[in-house]
């Protein structure tokens, strides 16, 4: 496939009164052979934004699939009867139970984006641009619609944490903050993430399995171990999803960059962790720190959190800058702390290292929008239909609407875990 960057062409924005306004522009002024944009060659764009828009559909490929209905997408699941444990009284009619459907039903969201070729790009790039354009529009598409549903179905009410491991020891962890790189994901916490899932009834995929979405980082963990590598010595299993990468414990994984990633934003534009310059032994608001912090830090530093060693969360109400050694916070609570402990950005661990999340699924755990048809729209306009008075530009782009669910909270069990990458690793 050949390479292009339509980043080194110019941007424009037309704001003359009267004129088609598009923003931006991509143009060039190298004279070379090109394409023409014919119909036939639009039907074969909208194919190719489509079909990377699927390509890039990890999450959304393991839900319910809905049709759209008006502005709203629904699910219905019919209720479940209890067992009739009880013997039947001769000759008297049972009670009987109700029948009935649960509905569930979640607003859409409309998302988009396009980008604007030139005519002379279009027609003098040696490159296919509008080829390319639509291959990257569509794997854009199909990557925010699938976050768009990864940042619903993570939110759910059931977590287990992995343990931190010392040599042979394992601790028990209870919070996202207490986890570190030594707490990954083993064969032994897969086996328990899937007794949970049997344990709640979560009926399985085809093949027979759950199915449990990993990020690389946690993926080399897990492969790493002995009984990973043993298992997969003689299995031989077929994959029958995107993305997949091995089975463990009847478990199908699924590897992508896409798993959510909790990591805090550093603290200062040169330093991920804050350290104290001076003990506070009677309780104080002012903490004077080690690292140097700008005007700007100072000023992206106030209403932050930071954990201190011991996973406790203050608010920064504001920071003084100054050069290594002068700086200092002041918080919205008094604190009482070492020297030279460390003070970590939130959203992650408390030690500042990134947290993963590997969600363990059963079948139909969550419902979402089938992203053809009205829910995803491959819009490609040639220079003909779109490119004002003088035909100077095509546009090519997506647009879709975005509905997702979570149906059976006991069918989906997110397991957070840390990394031997949790150090270096951005949040997604």
């Amino acid at each position: 496939m050949k390479k292009f960057n339509l980043q080194l062409f110019d941007w424009t924005v037309r704001t003359d009164p009267g004129t088609l306004e598009v923003n931006p522009v991509n143009r060039t002024s190298d004279n070379t052979t090109g394409n023409d944009f014919s119909p036939t060659m639009k039907t074969f764009y909208d194919t190719s934004l489509l079909e990377n828009a699927r390509e890039a559909s990890v999450f959304t490929q393991l839900g319910k699939k809905q049709p759209m209905k008006g502005n709203k997408v629904e699910w219905r699941k019919f209720n479940t009867f209890e067992k009739a444990l009880a013997p039947l009284t001769e000759g008297v009619i049972p009670a009987g139970k109700t029948f009935g459907m649960t509905k569930i039903e979640a607003t859409t969201t409309q998302h988009g984006d396009y980008t604007a070729v030139s005519d002379r790009l279009e027609l003098e790039s040696y490159d296919d641009v509008i080829y390319g354009a639509s291959e990257e529009m569509g794997a854009a598409g199909g990557e925010t619609y699938d976050t768009l549903t990864r940042n619903i179905i993570v939110a759910g009410n059931s977590v287990a944490y992995c343990p931190t491991i010392s040599g042979s020891t394992e601790t028990a962890v209870a919070s996202r903050k207490a986890l570190d790189k030594t707490a990954t994901l083993t064969p032994k916490m897969v086996n328990k993430a899937v007794t949970w899932l049997k344990k709640n009834k979560a009926p399985r995929f085809s093949g027979n399995t759950y199915v449990a979405v990993i990020h690389p980082s946690v993926a080399e963990d897990l492969r790493e171990s002995a009984e990973w590598k043993e298992f997969h010595k003689y299995a031989d299993l077929d994959p029958i999803f995107k993305g997949e990468i091995g089975t463990l414990h009847g478990c199908r994984f699924i590897e992508s960059n896409e798993a959510k990633v909790w990591r805090g934003e550093d603290l200062t534009e040169g330093s991920r962790y804050l350290t104290v310059k001076t003990a506070i032994t009677q309780a104080s608001a002012t903490v004077a720190v080690k690292e140097a912090i700008t005007s700007a830090d100072a000023t992206a530093l106030a209403g932050r959190t930071i954990f201190d060693e011991d996973g406790n969360e203050y608010t920064i109400s504001s920071a003084t800058s100054g050069a290594a050694g002068s700086a200092s916070l002041t918080l919205s609570a008094a604190i009482t702390i070492s020297a030279n402990k460390v003070l970590a950005p939130t959203g992650g661990a408390a030690s500042g290292d990134s947290v993963y999340a590997t969600l363990f699924l059963g079948k139909d755990a969550f419902g979402v929008l089938e992203p053809t048809g009205e829910s995803f729209e491959m819009i490609v306009k040639d220079r003909s239909q779109i490119g004002g008075p003088l035909n100077q530009f095509s546009t090519i782009g997506y647009k879709f609407n975005h509905g997702a669910k979570i149906l059976y909270q006991e069918r989906m069990l997110r397991v957070e875990s840390g990394s031997s990458y949790a150090d270096t690793d951005e949040e997604n």
